[in-house]
């Protein structure tokens, strides 16, 4: 513990597994270095956090009155009632997904404040981190450190000169960087005036139009790779800004590659995560891609395996509805995925080249990123032929450039160990506010 006392640090991440798991990195480096790590989390997460061994206390972000069961089913419908949406460029993406999903957003901040206060007040923790994209006005009002973590993108803290959060615009697209927060901020204003009214009533200072979070006055983490960042024109503080360089938790579960097709062929691991996975017309067409092709793939079909034929599988491809990621990430030749933080990072952390095909939100950012810095390739999510989408396998599995740059990224973000270097910046603000 560096001969710091033991503290209690209290993680509150988005009711989601991509901030959840990065969370619990963190937290298995501040229980290991002695303090008391615990998770404020609505009850449809508690069990995630717990089976990490981690204590829960729990703020509900929707009605409380509804089921485990029914508050699946509505993200379920929510996410594969846009479906249709997920084909559409990001700007073509604002009046329907995107304000859709910041109205939920919203509404979990609004029930997490019935909750939140008398959380705060029972744990009584020295330090509270958040990972969200929503401001809680009990947190930045509270007495108690505060700590923003970034699992998104950079871009989720502005600045003039590069892409607006959410929109997937290339770096050097200035007029679509200007279009799309053009139509962003008019889009979202009746969502945002609501939010502001909320903040009002709490004792929270209105937000500028299409900002619904602040940074923390006392120290921020982005989880982003420093090798990709963007030339900001307003550089942040350094003092209160750390980049993470990814944050993989500790994960000691090993997967073995069952014996599909040729051992010799390529390994695959394809995943578009909970957000893809309803979409079973497109993974049975990949599926079918890699009928007769000299691959292997692992694909992972979440809870909807159930809708999948087993004589339709060919022999090189195995479904499943989890795979143990870490460790197939480590062990495939490339990863096919949506754009999704976890996996973005975790691909760039283990050295594997990505191909990305981005649904949604900033993924969209994710994917334009890793292909301009010739990280992996961007791809449409459907508008491919199998030529097309071999080509680009192909290009991920031997472009010199792209190994290399991966392969140096990789060693930049295993050096700096992201969860241990947020402990210890956790452990210092600590102190420093002892």
């Amino acid at each position: 513990m560096s001969g710091a006392e033991a503290k209690t640090i209290a993680f509150f991440p988005e009711a989601a597994y991509g901030p959840a798991l990065n969370s619990v990195g963190i937290a298995q480096e501040c229980r290991n270095r002695g303090h008391d790590p615990v998770f404020f989390t609505d009850p449809s997460m508690a069990e995630v956090f717990e089976e990490w061994g981690f204590d829960t206390h729990e703020v509900n972000l929707a009605d409380p009155s509804l089921t485990a069961e029914e508050k699946a089913k509505y993200w379920d419908d929510f996410i594969n009632t846009h479906i249709p949406n997920f084909d559409k460029d990001p700007a073509d993406q604002l009046d329907n997904y995107i304000v859709e999903c910041w109205e939920a957003i919203v509404d979990t901040a609004m029930w997490a404040e019935k909750d939140l206060p008398d959380v705060i007040d029972e744990v009584d923790p020295d330090l509270i981190c958040v990972d969200n994209v929503v401001c809680f006005p009990a947190i930045v009002r509270s007495d108690v450190p505060w700590v923003r973590i970034t699992s998104c993108s950079e871009n989720e803290i502005p600045d003039p000169n590069i892409p607006p959060y959410l929109s997937g615009c290339r770096a050097d697209d200035r007029a679509g960087h200007d279009e799309f927060e053009r139509r962003y901020r008019a889009v979202i204003e009746p969502v945002h005036e609501e939010f502001n009214e909320f903040l009002a009533d709490h004792g929270v200072d209105p937000y500028p139009r299409g900002l619904f979070f602040e940074p923390s006055p006392y120290l921020n983490l982005l989880k982003y790779p420093e090798r990709l960042r963007w030339e900001r024109w307003n550089e942040l503080d350094p003092g209160r800004f750390r980049y993470l360089n990814g944050c993989v938790r500790e994960d000691d579960e090993t997967y073995e590659v069952p014996d599909v097709g040729d051992p010799d062929d390529p390994l695959v691991y394809l995943s578009f995560g909970s957000l893809g996975a309803g979409d079973t017309d497109l993974l049975k067409r990949l599926i079918g891609f890699f009928e007769g092709r000299s691959y292997r793939a692992l694909i992972n079909v979440g809870e909807y395996i159930g809708e999948y034929d087993d004589g339709e599988i060919p022999a090189n491809v195995e479904i499943d509805s989890w795979f143990p990621q870490q460790s197939v990430v480590d062990q495939a030749d490339i990863v096919i995925h949506h754009g999704g933080n976890n996996t973005f990072n975790e691909c760039l952390y283990y050295g594997t080249p990505a191909l990305v095909m981005p649904y949604v939100w900033d993924g969209q950012d994710n994917a334009t990123r890793l292909d301009e810095t010739d990280h992996g390739i961007k791809l449409h999510r459907s508008d491919w032929t199998p030529d097309e989408l071999a080509a680009a396998i192909d290009t991920c599995l031997t472009d010199d450039e792209i190994r290399s740059n991966v392969a140096t990224t990789s060693a930049d973000m295993q050096e700096t160990d992201g969860k241990t270097k947020a402990a210890r910046l956790l452990e210092e603000l600590l102190e420093s506010h002892a």
